[in-house]
Parts: C-alpha cells; sequence; structure tokens
C-alpha cells in the first residue's frame, strides 16, 4: 500500500511546474525519496539558494497537490538548496520555509515560546556522545530496561535517522501501526520504542537534508501513542548537528547523560556535547565511561585497552556526576547483537548490575530536576 501511496504522490507531484516554470518537479529530478507512513506524506524540493524564499508558492503548490491523493490526508514539504561549487560555501544547506534550528534565532528571553512536552511523558531525557563509536546505543537501550526493572514505564526514541539501530537491539521487526495521525509504538521487553529503522529497510540510506530529518524526528516524537510513561529515553545521533538542536530546542529535555570512552580523543568530543547541553540549559545527569576497560575471559587479566578514568576524570573537572565505568566485554556485544540486551538477557551478571546502578542514579537525578523543564531558546551573540 506504501509503494502504491508513493506511486500516487509522484505523479500528483509531476504536475507541478518546477522553478523554471516549464517542466514539472519530477522530470526536473528536484524531489528527493518520497517517504510515506500511515497517510503522511514527507519530501524535500531542492531550488536555487537565492530563490528560496520567492518560492515558497512553490512548496505550498506542492503540498496541495499531493492533498490529493486518496489516503494522504497530512503532507510535509520542504525546500532545501545548496550553494554552487566554488561559492564560499558548498555543503547542502538547508532552506526551509521557517527558521530551521541550525539557523541563528535573535529573540529576548521575553519572547521565547514555550515548547509544549509529550503528553502522558514525565521525564525525557537524552543521551548523547560527541562521536560515534563509543557504544552510545548500547548504553541507551541497557540505561531503559534498567530503569524498567526498576518499575518504571519506559519507552525509548531512536532519533538516530541515518543509523538507527533499535529494531536490532530489540529483536524487533516489522512496521508500526497507524490509527488516524498517530503511530502506535512498538513493544518489547516492557518498553516502548520508536524508530526510523522500522519504517524504512535496514539496507536503505537515508539520504536526507537538515530539514527532513528534523521534520521526522518532531513526527516521531509527537505523533506516536506513547501513553503514560514514567521515562522517554532519546538515543541521539553522534555530534552537535541539526537533530541534537532540534531536540534542545524543541523538547522540554529534563536532562542529559553524556557517553564516552576513556582517551582523549573521546573525550575531546564528548566535551562538545557537554558544552552544547550547558549552552541550551539542559541539565547534566552524569557521564558513563563506555568500554572503561577489558578483563581477559581466559587469564582473567585487566587491561585498560583505550586507558582508564578519563571520563571520571572530566566529569570531577566539570562538577558533573559520574555514573559509572562499562566495560568491554563480548557478553556485552554478543547480547546486543542478538536483540536480547544484557539487561534483560542475563540480568544476574555483573554488566547488567552495572547498567541498573547507573539507571538508578539517573532516575535519583530525574527526581531532584522537578520535572520536564521548559524548553529552552537558543540565542546567538
Amino acid at each position: 500500500m506504501s509503494d502504491a501511496l508513493k506511486e500516487a504522490v509522484k505523479k500528483q507531484l509531476s504536475l507541478v511546474k518546477g522553478p523554471d516554470l516549464k517542466s514539472d518537479l519530477i522530470s526536473q529530478g528536484l524531489v528527493s525519496d518520497i517517504f510515506v507512513t500511515g497517510e503522511k506524506a514527507l519530501f524535500s524540493i531542492s531550488v536555487p539558494a537565492e530563490r528560496a524564499n520567492e518560492l515558497e508558492p512553490l512548496r505550498q503548490a506542492a503540498e496541495k497537490a499531493v492533498l490529493e491523493v486518496k489516503g494522504i490526508n497530512k503532507v510535509t514539504a520542504v525546500l532545501t538548496a545548496e550553494k554552487a561549487a566554488g561559492s564560499p560555501s558548498s555543503t547542502p544547506r538547508p532552506m526551509p520555509s521557517t527558521p530551521s534550528p541550525k539557523q541563528p534565532v535573535n529573540k529576548e528571553p521575553d519572547q521565547r515560546a514555550v515548547k509544549p512536552g509529550v503528553p502522558g511523558v514525565k521525564y525525557i531525557i537524552a543521551v548523547a556522545s560527541g562521536k560515534g563509536g563509543v557504544g552510545k546505543s548500547t548504553t541507551s537501550i541497557n540505561l531503559a530496561l534498567g530503569l524498567a526493572s526498576l518499575g518504571h514505564e519506559v519507552g525509548v526514541l531512536d532519533a538516530d535517522i541515518y543509523g538507527p539501530s533499535m529494531p536490532r537491539l530489540l529483536g524487533l521487526k516489522g512496521k508500526p501501526e497507524a490509527q488516524g495521525k498517530y503511530l502506535h509504538p512498538m513493544e518489547n521487553f516492557g518498553i516502548k520504542v520508536m524508530s526510523m529503522g522500522f519504517l524504512v529497510a535496514e539496507e536503505t540510506p537515508m539520504i536526507w537534508r537538515g530539514p527532513m530529518v528534523i521534520s521526522a524526528l518532531t513526527q516521531m516524537l509527537r505523533e506516536v501513542a506513547w501513553g503514560d510513561l514514567d521515562v522517554l529515553v532519546v538515543d541521539m545521533p553522534p555530534g552537535t548537528g541539526d537533530a541534537q538542536l532540534t531536540m534542545a530546542q524543541q523538547v522540554p529535555l529534563s536532562g542529559a547523560v553524556i557517553v564516552s570512552t576513556p582517551q582523549d580523543l573521546a573525550l575531546i568530543d564528548a566535551r562538545k556535547g557537554l558544552n552544547m547541553f550547558k549552552k541550551v540549559d539542559v541539565p547534566l545527569l552524569g557521564i558513563v565511561e563506555n568500554m572503561s576497560y577489558f578483563i581477559c575471559p581466559s587469564c582473567g587479566e585487566r587491561s585498560n585497552i583505550f586507558g582508564h578514568g578519563g571520563a571520571r576524570e572530566e566529569a570531577k573537572r566539570i562538577g558533573v556526576p559520574f555514573l559509572g565505568e562499562v566495560p568491554l566485554h563480548m557478553k556485552i556485544r554478543e547480547t546486543s547483537d542478538s536483540g536480547a540486551p544484557i539487561v534483560v538477557s542475563d540480568p544476574a551478571s555483573d554488566h547488567a548490575k552495572i547498567y541498573r546502578d547507573i539507571a538508578g542514579k539517573v532516575w535519583q537525578s530525574l527526581e531532584g530536576v522537578d520535572g520536564p523543564k521548559q524548553a529552552p531558546s537558543l540565542v546567538f551573540e
């Protein structure tokens, strides 16, 4: 059904004239991959950067055309543009009709908009890292399962659009059911989860620009029937780009957990994540040192492969809680790859106890921040 709707959307867009007013959007190759979920369609239109503002009626015309498709009742179209080679910057930049989180927004404090929370969700926390490859997603899911083991109602939002991990980590397949404008989250091990990985094939690359990512994140957060949750854990993508700023600007985060490995190179990037959340006034719940040490399964000898204690020292230096050390261990990797993370597959293990201890510290910190904060606005000087 989704493929048929995509073809119908494509057909409607072929009726919309492009910026040259001669040929249509499809024949000019200006439309990105069309994404359809439930009764919603999402796509972007590439336009010349210097004409982005004047072509807003083109975007509106495309949305109106797609709304004519039977079975589609909501459309999100965004304009994207990139400068020509040799210009001051050839990096693709989003050009939506409204300011994106990446653009400077100069507002006085009394003009800041109140960002709504997610109905039924008490706390929203971000699990982040300054770089990839530090085990952030494995930490996120075991933290979520640790919170659930303490008796809390927990959900997980996989905010890594380009590299979603939660379907594999939780051993889940299939697509979420849609009811009206809302999707029902998938469930396993007593927690609810939503991920782009449920909506596209695992091998499909997401070749999306900033506005598409922002729109998808917003819909997965606010158009999912989460129900009543004590905690929604957001597994952030690595870095400090559009997705992170979108979450910081549009979501009342109760706090952030930073994951890092011990070595200096990882800590340099972790500091960027720490400083980003500080700048947008999101409480730092603490730092986790992942891959902290390695115990040889044959001889029992301990090796500090990536160094040791760097994250603890960093937490002490900047005055935030140190949540714990997670070892580099094959069992953690094996259980994650098999879709049954160690907190649920081997709850009596020392590794599961470490994650539950981290979860307990995070919950104590959450109870001390008096519920979700009002989402901040970014002010660049």
